[in-house]
């Protein structure tokens, strides 16, 4: 290159084409526009879910501030009230709530209702699907297919048939009936649920596993529960959340003495009419333990959800 060429800074080279630089520039505004869309939208996405987590989330502050005043107030005025008569706000309906021997028994048997039924669930359920993502044995194909088959079974038919049998060996009415009920109606998903999520294990790690001296048990044990640890805690949360709140299969297969928390409820309903001051606090009481379960588990929870999205 000479000298002439060096200082004129490049004057050698072919000039540019012709509208490059309009082109250029035209290409920058919708960039930046579409920027400015995305930054608007993602703003308005945010705002109107904002809108509907506090419609969602009204009906609970509601429940929660009507426990928290006292009949003649709830009988007069609306809750949102409190907001400018805060002094309405008084604990002595749960004060009341605790000493309803109806309302804590219930709570017991809640306890002793969800719990063993989940937990019964998810110990079954896991063995199960352990076995049929990773056993072979005669029929397991079919026998799989039959418990996917059982998933479309509606509760209501088996009521009539099952309270038959529970009444022939002894255990209608008694909360060890209603746990079996749950136990058998919960676990064709959670095998479905676990098989399916056991199968994704890398058939590697598993007979690396074997190859250490590992038996079925200790492997089952030691790499496939941790690894399943996610589906489940999601399992775990459906199966409890869905017994909690259940009504229909206690109404059906408890007696007075083993009636769970939404039973005892809707007889107080039934016993006293609109006694608000009774079924707010309880209400939100049996509404409160199942929040408290699903948000301990959340990030498993998620993990599971999430897991089973990429699957």
């Amino acid at each position: 290159m000479t000298t002439a060429e060096k200082t004129d800074g490049g004057a050698g080279r072919p000039p540019a084409a012709p509208g490059t630089a309009g082109r250029a520039a035209a290409g920058t505004a919708p960039r930046a526009a579409s920027r400015i869309a995305a930054g608007l939208g993602g703003a308005a996405v945010r705002a109107v879910l904002l809108v509907v987590a506090l419609f969602w989330l009204m009906p609970t502050v509601g429940l929660l501030l009507s426990s928290l005043r006292d009949s003649t107030d709830i009988a007069s005025s609306g809750w949102w009230e409190v907001f400018t008569e805060p002094a309405q706000l008084t604990v002595s309906n749960y004060a009341e709530l605790m000493a309803n021997d109806a309302v804590t028994g219930s709570l017991l048997n809640t306890v002793l209702i969800a719990v063993p039924s989940t937990v019964l669930v998810v110990v079954i359920g896991a063995l199960a699907g352990y076995a049929f993502a990773w056993m072979e044995f005669p029929g397991r194909d079919w026998l799989f297919l039959a418990v996917v088959g059982l998933l479309v079974v509606p509760i209501q038919v088996a009521l009539v048939p099952v309270a038959k049998l529970f009444g022939g060996i002894g255990v209608f009415g008694d909360i060890s009936g209603v746990v079996a009920f749950h136990v058998a109606f919960g676990l064709p998903f959670a095998v479905f649920l676990l098989r399916n999520f056991f199968a994704e294990i890398p058939r590697e790690l598993l007979e690396a596993a074997r190859l250490d001296g590992a038996g079925e048990i200790r492997l089952f044990a030691t790499v496939v529960m941790p690894l399943g640890g996610p589906a489940i805690a999601s399992l775990g949360i459906f199966q409890f959340l869905w017994v909690w709140n259940d009504m229909l299969v206690a109404l059906i297969f408890a007696d007075s003495g083993s009636a769970p928390v939404t039973v005892a409820l809707q007889q107080q309903v039934r016993q006293f009419g609109a006694n608000i001051d009774v079924l707010a606090p309880g209400a939100f009481v049996s509404m409160v333990i199942p929040l408290i379960v699903f948000f301990a588990f959340q990030r498993q929870f998620v993990t599971g959800v999430m897991a089973g999205a990429v699957k």
